[in-house]
């Protein structure tokens, strides 16, 4: 863990959003997980967040989305619910990727304060953890990592010495 927080010292990062995809359905007799979409359910979450998110004016100024269906339809209500039309960034690598791959998207973003990741579990729920610790990621989910569940991280650089201290500040679920 403490080696992930220093890849994130030299970034100039300090607010961190991890979404996790609204619910989908199975995939269709012939079709991929890559291509399965939000069902009825998960719609209604995305539309829910996104306006929960929007109401306590959370506004990332990097939005990075993997290129799966699901993700993408997910950030259709983000982008809704966001003054200016924001532009996200699709990333096929997202999809099935490690939490190393998030991570380094996260630390690559050098121009920006607030970054907003769009992608899957277990890789979103494993990289909350490893930021904030066993102990802040269970009392805030102590059932997991809910589809469309947003975590709002903020970090703690007013010591210059010691490592990037990473805490949730916020979590909003559907």
């Amino acid at each position: 863990m403490e080696s992930q927080q220093m890849a994130l010292h030299s970034t100039s990062v300090n607010r961190v959003y991890l979404l996790r995809h609204a619910h989908s359905g199975m995939a269709n007799p012939g079709q991929g997980d890559f291509d399965r979409t939000l069902d009825d359910r998960g719609y209604a979450e995305a539309e829910i967040v996104a306006d929960k998110a929007a109401d306590k004016g959370y506004r990332p100024q990097v939005i990075l989305c993997s290129t799966a269906v699901r993700c993408r339809q997910t950030s259709d209500a983000i982008r809704r619910s966001l003054p200016g039309e924001p532009e996200i960034t699709f990333i096929d690598e997202m999809y099935n990727a490690s939490e190393q791959t998030y991570l380094d998207l996260i630390s690559s973003q050098s121009e920006s304060q607030s970054v907003m990741l769009i992608g899957h579990n277990p890789t979103i729920a494993d990289l909350l953890e490893s930021l904030v610790g066993e102990d802040d990621f269970h009392s805030h989910l102590p059932s997991g990592f809910p589809t469309a569940g947003l975590a709002v991280l903020s970090c703690d650089a007013s010591d210059e010495a010691s490592p990037l201290k990473w805490k949730v500040v916020d979590f909003i679920a559907p």
